[in-house]
């Protein structure tokens, strides 16, 4: 399959490297079009007020994965690559692999899934892929995992537009208990400011915080209670995938508001 990956780990990344290489390497026409340095966090933002270079990259990858250095967001990555860069327009989008979980309300904040979402909403099927783990370099369980996934993709496409964010629990591929469809959770932090003064003694702000994973989501979702949270997921060392759509209206707000009555002069 003809694949477009990026991630917001930036180009030289080892994430991205095991996966552009590994599908390569498995027969798949990959292009790579990503950030040129560290864009974590960065949600799905674009760049509008000045121009977007991009540099092509002989370096990092396989000599079949044609690669490019963005200096804009993930989501920048993304539009241009589908609006400028290709030819033709890939069979899915991918992800990743992300340094470190995308789980619960962290997707809000996430570039990694926010890449993702861009060709989702350019009309692609597109997938997320994170390592749940800040510290491990051991990326070849997941990239194995992609090539599975998207082997099954190509037997039982997707039955309607979606994005699967897919997080990998950071152990050995024999320790890795299964594969679970989960619903998306809450994984969010108590943000605080450490407040410091700098050598010229001016104020500024680190956000830092702890996360707070057992905070079960609000009722009233029409979401499947029986269908396991994705951050409970991979503490049991299980795959956790988690279909996603850009659509944020909320069905049983619409319900309950449409009592509501506005009278005008």
């Amino acid at each position: 399959m003809k694949l477009l990956i990026s991630n917001d780990d930036g180009i030289s990344a080892m994430g991205i490297r095991t996966l552009a290489n590994y599908l390569a390497q498995a027969g798949h026409d990959v292009t790579v079009v990503c950030p040129d340095r560290e864009r974590s966090a960065t949600g799905h933002g674009l760049t509008m007020h000045q121009p977007i270079r991009a540099e092509i990259v002989e370096s990092f990858f396989d000599p079949a994965v044609k690669a490019w250095a963005c200096d804009g967001t993930p989501s920048d990555c993304v539009k241009l690559a589908l609006w400028a860069l290709l030819d033709t327009p890939p069979d899915f989008v991918l992800s990743g692999i992300n340094q470190g979980a995308n789980l619960g309300t962290e997707i809000l904040y996430s570039g990694t899934v926010s890449a993702a979402m861009e060709g989702l909403i350019e009309g692609i099927p597109s997938v997320a892929m994170s390592l749940t783990s800040h510290t491990s370099k051991n990326f070849q369980p997941a990239a194995k995992f992609a090539k599975i996934l998207l082997d099954q993709l190509a037997q039982k496409p997707l039955p309607d537009l979606m994005l699967l964010n897919v997080n990998i629990p950071a152990v050995e591929w024999e320790e890795i208990a299964g594969v679970t469809l989960s619903r998306q959770g809450v994984r969010r932090y108590i943000d605080v400011f450490d407040k410091r003064v700098d050598p010229r003694g001016k104020t500024y702000y680190w956000l830092t915080g702890e996360v707070i994973e057992d905070v079960e989501p609000p009722m009233g979702l029409n979401l499947p209670q029986n269908v396991p949270i994705d951050v409970h997921v991979v503490r049991n060392n299980y795959i956790s995938i988690t279909p996603l759509q850009y659509n944020l209206t909320y069905a049983t707000g619409l319900d309950k508001l449409s009592q509501w009555e506005f009278k005008f002069p």
